[in-house]
């Protein structure tokens, strides 16, 4: 995402990796909210934070030759690795923007549709953007968002780690690492959760919103492994975690392999129209 606004996680060849696998993680919320958002072939659509591109290429798939994708993301290597990434698979639809999404800009110009996957958590007061965000599009405009709540499931984890399963341990402390970095950095870990109502308190109309939790399988505990690795610094440097504990908790992560064991995260999936 945006790199001004502070994007908590890293650029790298690894870190698109893992958005890579985060893509197939997404997978079926991802084609739900596209659903919701009743893509048609002409349509305009504005993604915010593009990334590396994967719900970019979801959005391409279903338009037809008169519709297109302006990808929006501030980093420069991101947008590298999403015009790579669409190259063969529906490019030509793509125009890509190197912008800032917390500056709502020209790049919206025009937008029939507005979406954005796993980005307002990484905007400090989202929730400002949210507003400032509706009078810049059209009446009608369709705004969707798939946003995570790293939050509530750590009631659970606690729940059963007091009662019996000491083991899921590993899961809580990765929740309640994540949390501390996400709120030292003054970004929310838990933007879904509350994203309808800031929706509606900025006017938008028609808001509908619906809960997608992810079991913690191989796929989860690998993005949570990849996760240690591109952080393992910042962590140590608030404090959250020093480079022995990480390593002690990526073994102990690894001893849950295969999986699936409780959630320890999962996204909330709204769509509005302004």
């Amino acid at each position: 995402m945006s790199e001004p606004a502070g994007y908590i996680l890293g650029q790298s060849a690894s870190a698109a990796r893992r958005l890579e696998l985060q893509d197939r993680h997404f997978e079926v919320p991802s084609e739900q909210l596209l659903d919701a958002l009743a893509l048609r072939p002409t349509d305009r659509v504005v993604e915010l934070g593009c990334g590396p591109g994967g719900l970019t290429r979801r959005i391409a798939a279903r338009l037809g030759a008169g519709g297109s994708v302006r990808a929006v993301d501030s980093s420069a290597g991101l947008l590298e690795q999403a015009a790579k990434n669409l190259a063969g698979n529906g490019a030509e639809k793509v125009e890509f923007v190197a912008a800032d999404v917390s500056q709502p800009g020209a790049w919206l110009d025009g937008a029939d549709v507005v979406v954005g996957r796993a980005v307002l958590h990484h905007v400090p007061m989202a929730e400002y953007l949210l507003g400032r965000l509706r009078p810049a599009l059209r009446t009608g405009t369709r705004v969707g968002f798939l946003e995570p709540d790293f939050r509530s499931p750590l009631a659970r984890l606690a729940h059963l780690e007091a009662t019996g399963h000491p083991e899921y341990a590993a899961l809580r402390v990765w929740a309640t690492a994540l949390n501390d970095l996400y709120l030292a950095r003054r970004i929310s870990p838990a933007v879904g959760a509350t994203l309808a109502r800031s929706l509606a308190a900025a006017g938008y109309r028609n808001v509908r919103e619906e809960w997608h939790e992810f079991p913690s399988d191989a796929l989860v505990i690998e993005n949570m492994l990849m996760f240690y690795d591109e952080v393992r610094g910042p962590l140590e440097s608030y404090g959250i975690l020093s480079a022995a504990e990480n390593a002690e908790q990526q073994r102990q992560l690894r001893a849950l392999l295969p999986g699936p064991h409780p959630g320890v995260w999962g996204m909330f999936r709204v769509v509005c129209e302004a």
